[in-house]
């Protein structure tokens, strides 16, 4: 994971990745639980499904190249497979696109486990005798 991104964004900027991956995770959740509770006979169950937890991962920032190509591919197929308005499908594929591409900045579970790590040696002393060159 750590391959993907370079670094994982702090600061206003991994604010702002975090803002991009729970409007998407929880948009999904809510249009799922509805799909589920209406029961549309269009759309296979599994989808739903699958979209929720696809959304999960995201919401958590775990493993999030892989969710969130999964989110834009479940996006693209949302709009043009369903009739109506498209562009909330659009829109929620190409944040999840965005997300693969910028990475799950530095407040995510993939942060926390394949980020870049910080070692403080301390403050160390060194014998009388190492200290004088020869």
């Amino acid at each position: 994971m750590r391959r993907l991104f370079s670094t994982f964004a702090c600061g206003w900027p991994g604010v702002g990745l975090l803002l991009m991956r729970l409007v998407a995770g929880i948009a999904i959740i809510v249009s799922g639980l509805t799909r589920l509770r209406t029961g549309s006979p269009r759309e296979p169950a599994i989808l739903v499904v699958l979209a929720i937890v696809v959304a999960m991962l995201l919401l958590a920032g775990l493993w999030t190249p892989i969710s969130g190509s999964l989110v834009a591919a479940l996006g693209l197929w949302n709009a043009i497979s369903q009739a109506g308005d498209p562009w909330a499908s659009v829109l929620l594929g190409t944040i999840g696109a965005a997300l693969v591409l910028l990475g799950p900045g530095a407040w995510s579970v993939d942060a926390r486990l394949f980020g870049w790590k910080r070692i403080d040696a301390g403050d160390r002393k060194l014998p009388r005798q190492e200290l004088r060159a020869p």
